[in-house]
């Protein structure tokens, strides 16, 4: 069981769509995503035969270090050989917790609370807004995929807090 004093809290991580993936088989692929952050490894399903495909699925991190990147990993399931690479992307955390740290409160729904420009130390495709929905602040990006012809990942993060965790009010960034 994981010792609780050194996790600050968790993150979900929402894998949304990849758009104009690479073709790795004939006509298509069969994309799945890989999530690695420190020791921890999730992976999403396979969506057959999709270059753009629809996963919406909710992958939880627990976070120890906010300085630690996300890195993603999509691969084409094959059935006889090694999983072809898709091209590899890192999601960095710390605009985002710097959003968090700022206590908002009562904000309108929607409402954007800070926005990260795509540059070249980050891998965004376009500006990524960190938006207070709900008493939450989530961020939504668009990720470039490195290392391969085409593609983007479309992503959402979203940080939980958990009882007798440190939260990220004092973690310095």
């Amino acid at each position: 069981m994981d010792n609780h004093n050194n996790i600050l809290g968790l993150l979900k991580l929402r894998i949304k769509r990849g758009i104009n993936l690479a073709i790795r088989d004939a006509k298509s692929s069969d994309p799945y995503v890989v999530v690695n952050m420190g020791e921890q490894k999730l992976k999403t399903r396979v969506v057959k035969n999709n270059c753009n495909p629809e996963w919406n699925e909710e992958l939880t991190l627990s976070v120890r270090d906010v300085k630690t990147p996300i890195h993603l990993t999509v691969f084409d399931k094959d059935t006889f050989s090694v999983d072809d690479k898709m091209g590899d992307a890192d999601v960095d955390l710390k605009p985002y917790v710097q959003s968090v740290q700022m206590r908002l409160d009562k904000l309108p729904n929607g409402c954007a609370v800070k926005r990260i420009q795509a540059n070249r130390t980050n891998c965004l495709a376009e500006e990524s807004s960190c938006i207070y929905k709900n008493g939450k602040i989530i961020q939504e990006m668009i990720l470039r995929l490195r290392n391969v012809e085409s593609g983007e990942l479309v992503v959402e993060i979203e940080w939980v807090d958990v009882a007798g965790c440190k939260g990220l009010l004092g973690v310095q960034i």
